[in-house]
């Protein structure tokens, strides 16, 4: 580790607040396309700044999308709360109603409780409302249902209801359990791909008979293209772990695609882990014939419309849970061991900071190092041999804002 990136860290960092805010807004807000990281999926200070960017550039810089890691129904209710096609309630009601898979705490917490009434109250004061959606795709079997129960209410769509119907029965005798279907697909013929990709392409094809009241026929799309994506996501757990994460991250790829056609020339800000939107290319996944959505996003709409923001943290809590599936709890996260870029931020001092990276300066922050990345789940007292993905940071991303002493996210 070079003494030339901590004196780089100590001379180009300014400290977190208004003024370092200010103009990181002012550098992210001319692309179409703003990234914001988290370094884990449950840190307070993370989602508040998140949320802090991001109602600076709807208000500053014209944004309408705000595209999270969450399942495409789940967010759509919250769409519909924010723009005032719901049924009332609050933020917290729609929250805690909509995201009861695991891992709740993601998106039913306090922090985006606060976000959702904000932007709420946004829209009804303003001419151009920003959307809240769900790009993922673990949604395989709640977004059949949502087509079923459309098409079901709209006879008028006949075909694509006996459509939705052959693919729904194709995935019953899997008890509605996806593990269940990836385990079995290997046994099975390709039935269930064959239904799923028919369905999509006649709602693709026919996408204008449908109704763009409540914006139902952006919600039939990306419930049919969920279900096809899910479906060869599921199939392709059993293989390596490359081909399942590629597919899921084409597939947030193309739900941003669809959602920028959908809104013709609206700006998009994505909230994702720093393992999605940080360029892969630039990190030991590109080894491993990973990409993500970082790496997507400059392919497809260039690195001049493109920003990504980083996250990271030297020790704190955090909200995890230590296997898939069990419940969470608040977790000591062990200051970064010295040689990793958390510990360099740490060790130049100054609390917490926010860091630009431009052609200019990039360089100084290119050399490898392990950057922390905690998911889920988490072990902390195993964390150094899988929690530091090697990066060149100053590539991965174009600015960084690091959060020396971080505290847990509350969930609702």
């Amino acid at each position: 580790m070079s003494k030339k990136m901590r004196m780089a860290i100590e001379e180009q960092s300014m400290p977190l607040g208004k003024s370092s805010l200010a103009k990181l807004v002012e550098a992210a807000g001319d692309a179409d396309v703003v990234m914001i990281g988290e370094a884990t999926h449950g840190t307070k200070e993370f989602y508040e700044i998140r949320a802090e960017l991001t109602k600076r550039l709807i208000t500053e810089k014209g944004f309408t999308i705000v595209a999270v890691e969450g399942d495409w129904p789940s967010a759509e209710a919250v769409n519909r709360y924010v723009k005032g096609f719901g049924d009332g309630g609050s933020a917290r009601d729609v929250l805690m109603k909509s995201f009861t898979r695991w891992p709740q705490w993601m998106w039913a917490n306090e922090v985006v409780a606060d976000f959702t009434e904000w932007l709420k109250s946004h829209n009804a004061q303003s001419s151009r409302m920003t959307g809240f959606y769900g790009i993922d795709m673990y949604s395989l079997y709640e977004s059949i249902d949502e087509l079923l129960r459309f098409l079901s209410d709209n006879p008028q769509y006949g075909a694509d209801l006996e459509l939705a119907k052959k693919a729904f029965s194709c995935f019953e005798p899997y008890n509605r359990l996806p593990d269940h279907y990836a385990l079995s697909s290997a046994h099975f013929t390709e039935e269930c791909i064959t239904e799923v990709s028919t369905l999509l392409s006649s709602i693709q094809g026919n996408q204008e008979r449908y109704d763009r009241h409540y914006e139902e026929n952006l919600n039939i799309v990306m419930n049919a293209l969920v279900a096809k994506n899910a479906e060869a996501y599921y199939r392709e757990l059993l293989q390596e772990e490359a081909i399942s994460w590629n597919t899921r991250d084409l597939h947030m790829a193309e739900a941003v695609k669809e959602l920028k056609d959908y809104h013709e020339g609206a700006k998009i800000i994505i909230w994702e882990h720093n393992t999605h939107i940080g360029d892969a290319s630039e990190t030991s996944m590109k080894d491993a014939g990973m990409t993500n959505v970082g790496q997507l996003m400059r392919e497809q709409y260039g690195k001049q419309n493109s920003y990504a923001i980083g996250f990271g943290t030297y020790e704190g809590t955090v909200v995890a849970a230590d296997s898939w599936g069990v419940d969470c709890e608040r977790m000591i996260i062990p200051p970064a061991k010295f040689n990793t870029w958390e510990g360099q931020l740490h060790a130049a001092g100054g609390g917490d900071k926010v860091l630009l990276f431009t052609d200019e300066n990039r360089q100084s922050y290119n050399e490898w190092i392990g950057h922390r990345a905690i998911g889920v789940v988490y072990n902390p007292e195993f964390e150094a041999y899988g929690n530091f993905v090697p990066s060149r940071v100053g590539s991965r991303y174009d600015s960084f804002i690091f959060i020396d002493q971080s505290t847990a996210l509350n969930p609702l």
